[in-house]
């Protein structure tokens, strides 16, 4: 069985993350999932950091992937 992943973007290519998707969660809800989860986060911590992010989203079922980011073209 294959992983299906999702990229978090950002303005800052430090801080795009990529997490795999949990095999109860239909690929086309994933984002709209996850952009809930971290809005949760960041009502409820104002002060939030990427590790409370990445627990809320481990809560439910979402796991952080490394991976490596290329060179920048342009």
């Amino acid at each position: 069985m294959s992983v299906r992943l999702m990229v978090l973007p950002s303005r800052e290519a430090t801080a795009i993350r990529v997490v795999s998707i949990p095999a109860d969660v239909e690929a086309q809800e994933a984002f709209r999932h996850v952009t809930g989860v971290i809005s949760e986060v960041e009502e409820v911590h104002p002060d939030y950091r990427w590790e409370d992010i990445e627990d809320a989203l481990d809560a439910h079922g979402y796991q952080t992937q490394e991976f490596v980011l290329g060179p920048t073209l342009g």
